[in-house]
């Protein structure tokens, strides 16, 4: 089966300066597509891959695994900090912890985070049964288009794949074991009312890293998937301006390792 319409991956190359985009479990890059084409506008080089066994079905999302999709992003991260002098990683929900995971993995190929409602952590009693039940239920009803803007939907699929939400959980706990490694400057939005990802997971986040850079905001209008919702204008600008924080300190850093022109002939 082909990519759903709409689900495509999106990239754009633009200035030194570079953004690779992570979309959320069960997503596709249309939740934030928005956000790629706004940091396009604003110069910048942006990656927004296609996880795999995403924007197909969801029988084929329950054959990947964790490593499937961290692979494709690191990947990503690999092309794009070879191109650029500085890289952001941002990621929505699942694409939270990716983003998180490259930052502990490539400490010196990503220079800063932009988190939205992150996941580390999902509070829901059928989750202590999950290890077993993904192995008898294949799916449960879906968990997309938690929007409060009316008339918005988030493409994504109906059904949760729990083979595929087991590994999630793996990649989740095994991410909050080394948060601390997480040293980047971080830019955390935050939804006051999100139904899919607890504001713990957050917190956890805020609590564990190393940054000595690290900002919350609180989405006032905003469900889960907020870069489609109404604070997404808010989320596009303050992701830019710290993008180009980004760049500015790193550009010191490109001039200290250009050798000084000479100032003259021999004398």
């Amino acid at each position: 089966m082909g990519i759903l319409e709409g689900a495509e991956p999106y990239f754009h190359d633009g200035g030194d300066t570079g953004v690779l985009l992570c979309h959320g479990f069960t997503g596709t890059p249309q939740s934030l597509r928005g956000w790629a084409e706004h940091l396009a506008t604003a110069g910048y080089t942006v990656r927004l891959p296609l996880l795999p066994g995403h924007g197909t079905t969801w029988q084929d999302m329950n054959r990947t695994t964790w490593p499937d999709w961290y692979g494709s992003v690191e990947a990503e991260l690999v092309q794009l900090s070879a191109r650029c002098s500085s890289v952001a990683v941002a990621g929505l929900s699942m694409g939270g912890c990716l983003a998180l995971r490259l930052a502990i993995d490539h400490p010196d190929a990503v220079d800063g985070l932009v988190l939205v409602n992150p996941a580390v952590r999902l509070e829901h009693p059928l989750l202590v049964a999950l290890p077993v039940l993904h192995r008898v239920v294949p799916s449960f009803p879906g968990i997309a288009s938690d929007i409060k803007r009316p008339g918005v939907s988030e493409l994504a699929y109906d059904r949760t794949p729990l083979r595929a939400l087991a590994s999630s959980l793996r990649m989740y706990a095994d991410t909050r074991e080394k948060l601390k490694a997480v040293t980047q400057p971080v830019l955390l939005f935050r939804s006051a009312v999100d139904h899919v990802v607890p504001a713990s997971s957050s917190r956890l986040i805020l609590d564990s890293i190393s940054s000595t850079q690290a900002e919350e905001v609180i989405c006032q209008d905003s469900y889960h998937v907020a870069t489609l919702d109404n604070d997404a204008p808010m989320i596009f600008e303050r992701s830019a301006g710290f993008l180009a924080a980004l760049a500015a300190l790193a550009a010191p850093s490109a001039a200290e390792s250009t050798p000084p022109a000479s100032a003259g002939g021999p004398r």
